[in-house]
């Protein structure tokens, strides 16, 4: 198979037709200014990004399900992606930013209204510190809630006792999020291959332009780190636009695009289908 930077390299085409039960793993709905302040905390400007938008994108790739994900802009107010919620129905699920201050009625709410994963942004813009990550985790797990973590790969063996001993799920976003590009035997991609082991821990194939260096269209230096979380745990990687692209809001990828470099990754047709259906449908409850 021909690598990025062969003259003979085919381009990567328009999206095949995606399987029953597709599912977006990760995207985060903006709404009016005036409706949903922006915390003073948030990392990129925000610009009005509604369901509506996102349903055409939906249509565009095949996608049927959907995570909304609470973005760093709102802080722990999570009124806009609730509302995006309950403007796209049962084919949604939810992940909220909450703090200690929360009381367990309001955990039981949100749990009502599909939220099941408590989110730890841990990059410049995130509202919830470490020390609040392993009382916060057993706190949501009483209700089934997973934890989703950002974070600089590279930190990982810094951290991965203690993301062991968290008593529910855990799910890593975007590849792992080496914020540079390391090889396979980098100690924080070993850190996540045994996170792997556990069989607790979900990775989201997701947002390769956010720190590949070899660029589109098939973002390789991203793509050899999947790769080896795909053959490590297929039955728990999940895929990911991270629409509307918040950190390339200049520049943002195309998303048919994005949807054919997991083809491209993963090569064979069956895992593609249960990454992007199967496997989210199992994490998520659909």
């Amino acid at each position: 198979m021909t690598e990025p930077g062969s003259s003979s390299a085919p381009s990567i085409q328009a999206p095949k037709s995606s399987p029953a039960g597709t599912c977006d793993c990760h995207i985060h709905i903006y709404g009016p200014s005036g409706r949903y302040p922006v915390a003073p905390t948030s990392p990129f400007p925000v610009e009005e990004r509604p369901v509506a938008a996102y349903r055409a994108v939906m249509k565009r790739l095949g996608i049927e399900r959907v995570v909304v994900v609470q973005p760093s802009a709102y802080g722990t107010d999570n009124r806009c992606t609730l509302d995006a919620m309950a403007e796209l129905g049962d084919l949604s699920r939810g992940v909220a930013v909450v703090d200690e201050t929360i009381t367990d009625s309001e955990l039981r709410s949100l749990t009502e209204a599909g939220i099941l994963g408590i989110r730890f942004f841990m990059l410049r813009g995130g509202v919830l510190p470490w020390s609040a990550l392993e009382p916060m985790a057993a706190r949501v797990a009483a209700f089934g809630w997973h934890v989703q973590l950002q974070m600089d790969g590279r930190d990982l063996p810094d951290r991965v006792d203690s993301l062991l001993r968290l008593p529910g799920e855990l799910v890593i976003d975007h590849t792992g999020k080496f914020l540079e590009p390391v090889g396979t035997d980098h100690p924080g991609y070993r850190a996540l291959l045994r996170l792997l082991e556990n069989g607790k821990t979900w990775v989201k194939l997701s947002a390769p332009y956010e720190t590949s260096k070899e660029g589109a269209p098939r973002f390789m230096d991203v793509g050899r780190l999947a790769r080896g979380l795909v053959t490590a745990a297929p039955e728990r990687m999940v895929w990911a636009s991270n629409w509307p692209h918040p950190s390339a809001q200049d520049n943002p990828p195309d998303d048919a695009q994005l949807l054919d470099v997991l083809r491209y990754w993963v090569e064979d047709d069956s895992l593609t289908a249960r990454i992007l259906a199967e496997n989210p449908a199992k994490l998520y409850g659909f």
